[in-house]
């Protein structure tokens, strides 16, 4: 019985020694004829592209345009199958969507250094769209990043804090 309470302790320690990694994209309003929510891909890299982390994608039913993500396909998607590594979830509607990729553990277990959160969008009848914001991992104080899309993406914004 006494195990538990330091168990718990452990857990909770482990946890609040993690690193916080946030992440907010807006999709913009398009005033097109035919308007397709983009499937989004998020992952990290490092300087030289040899360690990636998927983060998470947002994709409907039509598994046959994830090839048209194309960097999240070649670096990663086209070697893994459903489920996909990361968070997934449907494609979002215009607006702000806010996302919490903390307890990822693929991210907390990366080595110390310099990365690179890239998100790329593209649209079915739309076009293609790839940011990247540069971060240190741990984080050592707060780092706020953010970069304007042109197209297909709006203002996306990385909170990492320790």
């Amino acid at each position: 019985m006494r195990l538990l309470p330091l168990a718990l302790f452990s857990l909770l320690a482990s946890y609040a020694s993690a690193d916080t990694f946030l992440v907010e994209v807006e999709v913009p309003r398009l005033r097109v004829a035919e308007y397709h929510a983009p499937y989004v891909a998020f992952w990290v890299e490092n300087a030289d592209r040899s360690t990636i982390v998927p983060l998470g994608l947002w994709y409907d039913d039509q598994e046959k345009w994830l090839k048209d993500i194309r960097q999240w396909w070649r670096r990663t998607g086209r070697s893994q199958q459903k489920p996909y590594d990361g968070l997934t979830g449907a494609t979002r509607s215009p607006g702000k969507h806010p996302m919490d990729f903390s307890d990822l553990q693929s991210l907390q277990n990366l080595a110390a250094g310099d990365y690179q959160l890239v998100v790329e969008a593209s649209r079915e009848v739309g076009g293609r769209e790839v940011v990247r914001l540069p971060f240190q991992w741990p984080a050592k104080n707060h780092q706020q990043r953010q970069v304007d899309g042109t197209s297909e993406l709006g203002t996306v914004t990385l909170s990492v804090k320790p």
